[in-house]
Formats: C-alpha cells, structure tokens, sequence
C-alpha cells in the first residue's frame, strides 16, 4: 500500500476526500474541528508541489440541490486554516476545466458530492418493496461508476482523509479508487491515525484492556460488545443500557429506558462475558429523577433527584446516571488498564446533575493514560464528554470516527480502506 510520506505530489495533481461536514450557523462554520484535522494531509500536497482537489459531503440532500448544504459557504474558513486561496466549483461533475487549468499551489473545492444521487449509490422515489427496485438499484450502481469516473479523470492521485465516512461504499471514498493503480491512492495522515488507533485496540493489546460502553441501548451495541468479549479482560456497561441488565436480573426500573425484548440478550451477554472469563460491570446503583425535560436537557420545576440501587428503582422515577457506588466501581475497574477504550456516556451527561458517573470514568482514563495506558475515546457523545471536562488531552487519542469507528470495533472491513489496501 502508498504510504503519504512516501510520495512526493510535486507536479502532481491529488483529489482528496475530506470530511467536511461541518456545522454551520448563520452560513459560518460553527466548528473547524474535522477541517483543522484534514489541513496535515492537504498541506502536505502544497508543501511538495502539488495542486488540490477537495471533495466532501455536507448533510443529507438525497441527491437534490439544497441551498443549506452547499459547501461554498464553507471556502473562506478552508483558505484561512489552510493558508491557501481556495476555488471553488459549484458542480462536482463539471469541474474538468477549473482542474486541468490547475498550477502547483491551487487548491480547488468540489461543490457537495451529495447533491447527485450517484454518490451514494441508492435509487431516489422508489420503494424497497417495489418490484422495479432491484432493477434500479443496478442501473443506480453503473452511474455511480461513472460518477467516479469522471471525479478521478480530475488528478492524477486519490487521498481518503475521511474516516467518518470509511464504512460507507460511496463514490468518493470507496469506487473511486479503482480508477487509481495502488501506487497513486493512498491514506491521508487523519485516515492513518485512525486507523492505527483502532489497530491498537484490538490487535496490538496490552493487557489489562478495559472497555467502556454506554449508550441508551444493547441492541445497537451487541455486535461490538460480541466482538469485544474475546479481547477484553473487563467490560463496562452503563448508560442507558443498564436498566435492561436490571430488569432482566429481575429488579424495577421505573420509567427508566429499557429494552423489554431484549432482556434475553442481556442475560446471554453475563454468560458470555463468564465463558470467555471477562470481568463484566454493571452499575449497582444509580441516580433518577421523576420529573426530567428531554428536549431541554434540564430537570423540570420541582423535580426530585435521589440515588437508588440500579434494581431498585421507584415507579415514577427514571434512572439517568450512575450512582456514587458505581462511579468508583468503574473508576476501580480502569484503574491499572493499559489499553482503554471507550464508548458511549454513563448518563445524561449533557444536564449537570447528571454527569458525575461520565466525568468518574473520564478523570480515570485520564489518570491511567498517564500512568502509560493507551487510551481510545470514540463516539460523538464519549467526544463530547472528553471535551466539556477538559481532559481530551489527556487521553491517547480522540476518534473521528462515529459510526465508522463502531463498526471497525465490531470487526467489520471498511470499504473505504479496503479500497486503499487491496
């Protein structure tokens, strides 16, 4: 496989495929994060000689021109963080003129990649149950090649930078790439990293390895938490999560979130994690509350707040943290780690009086990193607890990733890879 390091751009002409899915508000960039971790791999190109193709997607337009999602409201930040003047094409498809007119130094943005269907691959305004559907979804798939076709006669080497998009067999970051030899595509260095990191956890482990898994429920998580039982040596269960476990070990749980058909599973996860000699935590007690806002994050007027055993939850009441016993459970159980990763919060970490359980397992990453663990937080909400208390940089490394990381955890192969590793 090319490596960046190894290719020199000088002359050259790379497209790359960026994720620049930014918010937005009032047509500015909200957040730079994912275009500051793109600027290594982009710099690179221009520091050897090379000339700039970025593409990327933004939202969801199914394949409709949509004002909200155009990618031009975005070049003024991108040439300020990259230093650079930067072009702009408002037709990812009919940019074969702006390209070929390219010098060393030029750096030119694709309109949204999104706004044709053929990026995605999928029919648009026919049903999966239609008979016809098969049929276009083949026709859908010969235009999505050629949508490919034309993205690469645009340079002369392809860069996947975009992890968050890697499990998705898309044009940009999966098709492309067999319009390249295996000399000319390549990893961008974000794309690298990621890939690295997750390596990390789950082939090159160093033991104790301590897992972490929130999230509201075991059904989205039951592929990782398989994958993972036979690499872990202690598993974290908390979240949403942990009033299923409660209720199917026979405790109340009030109005708190749970899975009623999958109490089964939950069960079957405590005799998995025995079988394969996994140290398995559950919290023994929690923090509720009879009277929370959802939609606002807050406690409503005159709410109680208290802290009961996690099977032993009131009617009325609906568990939302894990309590103080908990918190040092699971403090205890990182503490000595030496490979970590984690994903999903303990509670509702986004309301103050719901974030201690989440901040308990933060502070404790955070000291067994320093004490040489390597340490992998991924998933939106475990990214946003790392950053509201501070502490994302004393953690080993922060995925980009979302649902791509989830399913690289989960032991899946990524199309956006494999088309760069063969």
């Amino acid at each position: 496989m090319q490596l960046i390091d190894n290719y020199n751009f000088a002359g050259k002409k790379a497209i790359v495929r960026v994720d620049f899915n930014v918010p937005l508000k009032d047509g500015k960039v909200a957040d730079d994060t994912r275009i500051k971790g793109a600027l290594p791999t982009l710099k690179k190109v221009l520091a050897d000689g090379g000339s700039l193709i970025i593409m990327s997607h933004m939202g969801k337009p199914k394949g409709q021109v949509v004002a909200k999602f155009s990618l031009g409201q975005i070049v003024d930040e991108v040439s300020k963080l990259l230093g650079s003047p930067v072009k702009f094409v408002n037709d990812c498809q009919k940019a074969q003129a702006e390209a070929a007119a390219l010098k060393p130094g030029d750096v030119l943005l694709l309109e949204n990649l999104r706004f044709y269907a053929e990026e995605e691959g999928k029919p648009v305004g026919i049903d999966k149950e239609d008979p016809a559907y098969e049929a276009a979804k083949k026709e859908m798939k010969e235009k999505q090649k050629e949508f490919s076709k034309v993205l690469a006669s645009y340079a002369d080497c392809y860069i996947n930078d975009a992890f968050g998009t890697a499990h998705r067999k898309h044009a940009s970051t999966a098709v492309i790439a067999d319009y390249f030899d295996a000399d000319n595509k390549m990893l961008g260095y974000l794309m690298e990293k990621e890939v690295a990191a997750v390596d990390k956890v789950l082939n090159n482990i160093n033991r104790p390895f301590v897992a972490i898994m929130g999230g509201s429920k075991v059904s989205t998580k039951i592929g990782i938490i398989e994958n993972l039982m036979t690499k872990v040596d202690r598993l974290i269960l908390c979240g949403g999560m942990t009033y299923t476990f409660a209720k199917a070990n026979g405790g109340t749980v009030g109005t708190s979130i749970c899975e009623e058909d999958k109490l089964d599973l939950a069960l079957e996860i405590q005799e998995m994690a025995k079988k394969n000699n996994v140290e398995l935590y559950l919290a023994v007690d929690c923090v509720v509350t009879n009277a929370f806002d959802f939609d606002n994050m807050s406690l409503k007027p005159g709410a109680e707040v208290k802290i009961v055993p996690a099977t032993e939850i009131p009617d009325g009441f609906e568990g939302l943290d894990a309590g103080v016993k908990s918190q040092k459970i699971f403090a205890d159980a990182i503490k000595g780690a030496k490979t970590i990763l984690w994903n999903g919060p303990a509670g509702v970490f986004e309301c103050d009086d719901f974030t201690a359980g989440s901040k308990a397992i933060a502070n404790a990453i955070a000291e067994a990193t320093k004490e040489g663990a390597f340490s992998l937080i991924g998933g939106g909400d475990s990214v946003a607890c790392i950053n509201k208390f501070g502490l994302a940089d004393q953690v080993s490394y922060i995925s980009t990733g979302g649902g791509a990381l989830l399913e690289a955890i989960e032991g899946k192969e990524l199309p956006g890879i494999k088309a760069i590793k063969g």
